[in-house]
């Protein structure tokens, strides 16, 4: 997402580092996918849409997702993918 986003309009955080200030527990921004946009906290797939709006390549896609049945849907997939995420993590390593 870093290279999309030419404009640098996105300013990414690794909520990881011990350094970094967090709004909220550490522990629920390490769980879930979390963005702020006009001064809102969102989480999860409204979070992704978020930034899809951001990045100009992927705006359309993410104007698509302020449709609540598009967005409800897309939750429903990123609930589905934190399931098999450690998977994936552990292959990764």
């Amino acid at each position: 997402m870093r290279r999309l986003d030419r404009g640098r309009r996105i300013d990414f955080v690794d909520v990881g580092a011990p350094e970094t200030a967090c709004p909220i527990e550490r522990r629920l921004l390490l769980e879930r996918f979390h963005a702020r946009e006009d001064g809102r906290m969102l989480s999860g797939a409204a979070a992704f849409a978020a930034m899809w709006r951001a990045i100009p390549l992927l705006r359309p896609l993410g104007l698509f997702a302020r449709n609540r049945n598009v967005l409800r849907g897309l939750e429903a997939l990123y609930l589905r993918f934190l399931r098999v995420r450690p998977t994936l993590q552990r292959w990764v390593r």
